[in-house]
């Protein structure tokens, strides 16, 4: 499986990785804003995005508005990846057609298993 990490957080995007390749079975892409994002998602065609909401320039929601236009990336798995914690605020992540939403700060022992938890 092969997984695009799309934060503006270095030791975010750094643990996120390290925690995704530990068993072995997981390729891990990364990008550091929305732009980049976009781009390397067209490119890496990733099975699942894990995204930020809150970045500089491009946000989250413009982000996946970016990746849902792209024939590429319509319908790869996003899943928010957000300090964001509110009903009402994830609620409005799964509206924009996220296939899940993580809070940071997440645990790195169980990361994998709760993206595949989300894309089941």
């Amino acid at each position: 499986m092969k997984v695009l990490i799309i934060d503006d957080d270095a030791d975010i995007r750094f643990v996120a990785a390290m925690s995704l390749r530990a068993g072995g079975a997981i390729d891990v892409v990364e990008a550091s804003g929305g732009l980049e994002g976009v781009d390397k998602a067209r490119e890496a065609q990733p099975d699942v995005i894990l995204l930020d909401m809150m970045m500089p320039l491009m946000d989250g929601a413009q982000t996946i508005a970016a990746l849902r236009m792209q024939r590429e990336t319509a319908t790869t798995p996003v899943i928010f990846l957000t300090a964001k914690t509110t009903v009402a605020e994830i609620k409005g992540m799964k509206d924009l057609g996220a296939a899940g939403v993580l809070i940071k700060p997440f645990d790195p022992r169980t990361l994998a298993a709760d993206v595949l938890a989300l894309l089941r």
